[in-house]
């Protein structure tokens, strides 16, 4: 493949709304873990820490997935049963609302 037409090809992916919606959803997951790791960071050093509310708003905004893995990884607010209830609750109404969409967009 020539690089003028890998240039064509990324020239019409930017062209498209999916593209964004990706670039969104990737943006705010990895939002949402580095968040859950900082506030880990910021428990153990016995500083100012983020707001719950903080994390739920970013759940609901699409980060679920993020503050799920976050939650995972750094073994942070596993304990508080808000949060591991929550936000895996919030992660399936982001996914059921992704399949919603999909289906009214493409397949209906």
């Amino acid at each position: 493949m020539k690089d003028g037409e890998k240039n064509m090809e990324f020239k019409q992916l930017l062209k498209m709304k999916e593209f964004y919606i990706f670039m969104y959803i990737c943006c705010i997951n990895i939002y949402a873990f580095i968040l859950m790791g900082l506030d880990k960071y910021k428990a153990k050093k016995e500083k100012w820490r983020i707001k719950e509310r903080t994390f739920f708003i970013i759940a609901l905004l699409g980060g679920a997935m993020g503050a799920v893995l976050g939650m995972t990884m750094f073994r942070h607010k596993t304990q508080h049963s808000s949060f591991y209830l929550g936000i895996p609750i919030i992660y399936m109404l982001n996914i059921l609302c992704s399949f919603v969409v999909i289906y009214y967009r493409y397949i209906k």
